[in-house]
């Protein structure tokens, strides 16, 4: 078995709302990890608690994006999808056909891809909030020339195609 997630400062991107988001996330990722070898409606129970967050920690992110100038097909929205259409599906697996192995599997997996979807993606997007100004506490924009004349379709950082 792979040693559980935990939050580091390397993760921290300067933006207090998506980092307290992003540490809540590792520490639920964390307490399913510490569930793997327990009773299986333990971990259910655990991973449900860890879908439910992600699915609005994404959606929160994805609304930033809407909001700052991301189009709807940009590749960091494709991303959540993805990760949390696994997600569910290894919830389901689990709850209806006693099959807990994927779900085992997603755990690990996700400690794996998170650090890298942290520090390329969401670093990229919360460079893009910065430059534009974007609060996300009040949804406003400071700088709305910056934020959306050409739609962002990649990731929103230098590195990726727009």
């Amino acid at each position: 078995m792979n040693a559980p997630l935990t939050w580091s400062e390397q993760f921290a991107l300067q933006q207090p709302q998506m980092d307290t988001t992003h540490q809540e996330f590792v520490a639920l990722l964390a307490d399913a990890h510490a569930a793997l070898d327990g009773p299986a409606d333990a971990l259910l129970q655990r991973w449900d608690t860890l879908v439910e967050h992600t699915v609005a920690h994404f959606a929160q992110e994805d609304r930033w994006m809407a909001a700052t100038g991301f189009a709807s097909e940009n590749c960091h929205s494709f991303q959540h999808q993805a990760v949390l259409q696994v997600m569910v599906e290894c919830g389901r697996r689990a709850r209806e056909e006693a099959d807990f192995e994927p779900l085992r599997i997603a755990v690990g997996e996700l400690a794996i891809w998170f650090p890298q979807h942290a520090q390329m993606m969401d670093a990229s997007l919360a460079e893009h909030l910065l430059r534009v100004g974007f609060d996300p506490v009040t949804g406003q924009v400071r700088d709305t020339a910056l934020a959306g004349t050409t739609p962002i379709t990649g990731c929103g950082g230098g590195s990726c195609s727009t």
